[in-house]
């Protein structure tokens, strides 16, 4: 395999700092749905088929870009790593939605129910649903190089599940929503699967290959160049969300911190029983790091996206995915920061003994130079 599974883009100033850049937007969008009420309503009318035509495009600029990093072949190293691979599949599919949407229940039905206008409370739910059914695609490249992870298996990872997206994002979405006694409209979540997932999905795949032929070099200058474009959608869209809820949000300001904690909750939850599982199952810390991050962080871009198309750009569901674009960087830094800082309890001799644990733990206490020659055979 080629060195382009390396190629995962850093923490850059704005990805550093998105949790405020989003609270700045929120604001933003707060103040421009109480002062031109007017525009925001327009925007929202424009509607084709359910789907709002200003979002659905921002929602493309800003998945387009992340799917064009993926790498199917990838998926040959899936065997190399089956044990990690499990942890992810399990953790992402059969553990998180359906942990999210106890938590979900738990939190919004029970306890903070007097604090919550009844008639939102299904939406939220169906939010959050939302967005725990949809793992992380971009963001976790940036996780698994702050962890130092192994770059193969993080890019295996993904590829896998953001195939495996395609197939079970819509029939997972709609047994949680039935089962929270929320009405299906599956018309709806077919044609959000279609249009943000197996459309874009199309369309990067078809870009990449055409880039691929002028060379590795050329990938990753384009993705370099629109990657800010990807970025500013989102905050756009944050804004265009927050003018139609900044009415909900002001009469009740307690509601972004009480949808952030199941959020947080499951974060934690998840990250630790992949990493648990991971260590149990004698997997190397470079690919259990990001085994762990992969299920702990979400595809919020798709979760706001089929929130909007299935409830609307006002509902309590897009209030939610929102949440959690909020709260997503500083949690997840703070997964990252356990991760690395219990690598010595890891590693212990309790721990990982396979031959391709040890491997990867000579590899990371060898010196600079003995590091790049076992990459450089590798």
């Amino acid at each position: 395999m080629s060195a382009r599974a390396e190629a995962a883009p850093g923490l850059g100033p704005f990805e550093r700092w998105l949790s405020i850049w989003v609270l700045l937007c929120i604001a933003a969008g707060v103040a421009l749905g109480e002062s031109v009420p007017g525009l925001a309503q327009a925007l929202g009318r424009l509607e084709l088929a359910r789907v709002n035509l200003p979002v659905g495009m921002l929602i493309w600029v800003m998945i387009i870009p992340m799917l064009l990093r993926i790498d199917f072949a990838a998926m040959g190293q899936v065997r190399r790593h089956w044990r990690g691979i499990g942890v992810t599949v399990a953790v992402n599919w059969l553990v998180k939605p359906f942990s999210m949407a106890f938590l979900a229940w738990l939190f919004l039905r029970q306890l903070f129910a007097p604090y919550l206008a009844a008639e939102h409370i299904d939406s939220y739910v169906a939010g959050l649903i939302l967005l725990a059914a949809a793992p992380c695609t971009a963001m976790v490249f940036v996780w698994s190089r702050l962890t130092r992870g192994d770059a193969y298996f993080t890019l295996s990872q993904v590829a896998l599940n953001d195939a495996i997206m395609v197939l079970a994002f819509a029939p997972i979405v709609a047994l949680l929503l039935g089962l929270s006694a929320i009405t299906v409209p599956w018309d709806t979540l077919l044609a959000s699967v279609a249009l943000y997932i197996v459309i874009p999905v199309a369309v990067a795949q078809a870009w990449r290959a055409v880039l691929m032929r002028r060379g590795e070099r050329r990938l990753q200058a384009v993705l370099e160049r629109i990657q800010p474009f990807s970025t500013a959608a989102l905050l756009a869209t944050v804004v265009l969300l927050f003018a139609f809820q900044g009415r909900q949000i002001l009469s009740q300001p307690l509601i972004i911190a009480l949808l952030a904690v199941p959020i947080v909750i499951q974060v934690y939850f998840n990250s630790a029983l992949a990493y648990w599982l991971n260590r149990r199952l004698g997997v190397a810390h470079s690919v259990a790091g990001p085994s762990a991050l992969i299920g702990a962080s979400n595809f919020f871009e798709l979760a706001v996206a089929a929130a909007i198309t299935l409830f609307g750009f006002d509902s309590g569901a897009a209030l939610a995915t929102v949440v959690g674009v909020l709260v997503e960087v500083p949690v997840m830094l703070s997964v990252v920061s356990v991760v690395n800082r219990t690598r010595g309890w890891y590693e212990a001799p309790d721990g990982p003994a396979d031959p391709g644990a040890l491997s990867a733990r000579a590899r990371l206490s060898g010196s600079p130079s003995e590091r790049a020659s076992t990459v450089k055979r590798a």
